[in-house]
């Protein structure tokens, strides 16, 4: 197995994703590869995946390998530390097998995955998560008593300029399947025009759907400079403290943001105001809500999230999966019984109109003369 190209160098895959050109090399530092980060290296349609950590560690079933290998985009995996100093950004790398070279040098050496043992794998993984689920559960108990003030009224909400009362709201994290999910449920955004809220790169989904967003919330890490310039209202979440990171970005781009101290993560801010600002209806795209979620986003536990949802649960809808579940295919059966309605109705009008009807009977007079009928 051989390849030749560029390689592009990040060990935050969600910032590779950004500067990676199709045919590239794409290599990473993501231990336990999750899925969000395997659509978006397939969907840059890189040549290979160089990860210097190991991608299925174990830890949780983690579909973001298979994902890859799926699509046809092979892994050379587990290459180790020290590869990082010896590639960077933009070096010409070529891989002879399972080594790798820059030049005439060899700068590391991994093991390529594939489907069959990947897939093994995570069977095997899935029946020992009893131990790492219990240690979730303990996580997320003692997460709650942390962040308890999320959902018993004691949090200083931002003003904001967007209207949400009385209205319906789409929120949109960049999370699983949130592609299909928010495809799925574009003619209810047409129809109803709810408040769109994107949580960091959900605003970013959004505009590639062609909308923009009213609202963007989160750390400001994920999201692009394109998209924090639409002209969405844009609100920083801060720590409990009030330190707020994020804002040096906002500041570095001369633009405008409120500020959110919470604790938990910034999609269960991002619903807990809308609703504390009175909407009638949330509809979620691409939330996490159960532990593989929260393991593959590197969080011990979802208190924040359990809390959150126990508070808004009332006007909360989740899309998540709706893409899976309904899916708008026109069967084969469907569209002949389409055409043949359609032929019925133009012979039914062809026959009534007078001169068709006197032309076919010349036509089969003529007929019955030839062959002498």
């Amino acid at each position: 197995m051989e390849f030749k190209a560029k390689a592009r160098v990040d060990s935050r895959t969600k910032n590779l994703v950004k500067r990676i050109k199709p045919g590239e090399i794409a290599v990473i530092d993501h231990a336990d590869l999750d899925q969000v980060a395997a659509d978006s290296l397939a969907k840059a349609k890189v040549k290979l995946v160089i990860n210097v950590s190991p991608s299925i560690t174990g830890k949780y079933p983690n579909p973001g390998p298979s994902r890859l290998l799926g699509e046809g985009i092979n892994i050379l995996d587990n290459v180790g530390p020290g590869f990082l100093e010896k590639v960077h950004e933009g070096d010409f790398l070529e891989v002879k097998g399972n080594k790798i070279y820059k030049g005439q040098e060899l700068v590391g050496e991994g093991k390529y995955l594939d489907l069959k043992s990947v897939n093994r794998r995570l069977k095997e993984i899935r029946r020992n998560l009893g131990s790492e689920l219990d240690k979730f559960l303990h996580n997320t108990l003692e997460y709650a008593m942390k962040e308890k003030e999320l959902i018993l009224g004691s949090l200083d909400l931002p003003p904001v300029r967007t209207k949400f009362e009385g209205r319906p709201v789409v929120i949109v994290v960049r999370g699983l399947n949130y592609r299909e999910d928010l495809s799925t449920i574009k003619p209810y955004i047409d129809d109803v025009h709810p408040v769109l809220v994107g949580v960091d790169g959900g605003a970013d989904a959004l505009l590639e759907f062609g909308y923009r967003p009213d609202l963007i919330i989160g750390d400001m890490d994920s999201v692009s400079d394109q998209t924090l310039r639409c002209g969405a209202e844009l609100i920083v979440h801060a720590y409990p403290d009030g330190r707020a990171p994020g804002l040096e970005r906002i500041n570095q781009l001369n633009l405008k943001a409120g500020i959110f101290p919470a604790p938990g993560t910034s999609e269960d801010i991002a619903l807990l105001l809308a609703y504390e600002k009175g909407a009638d209806l949330i509809v979620a795209v691409g939330t996490h809500s159960n532990m593989i979620d929260f393991l593959e986003k590197g969080r011990n536990g979802m208190g924040s999230t359990f809390l959150v949802r126990l508070k808004v649960g009332s006007i909360l809808v989740d899309a998540r999966g709706v893409s899976r579940i309904y899916q708008r295919r026109i069967k084969l059966r469907y569209l002949i019984q389409i055409a043949m309605a359609g032929i019925l109705a133009i012979g039914v009008v062809f026959y009534q109109t007078r001169w068709p009807r006197d032309f076919i009977r010349a036509f089969w007079l003529q007929i019955k003369i030839l062959l002498g009928l």
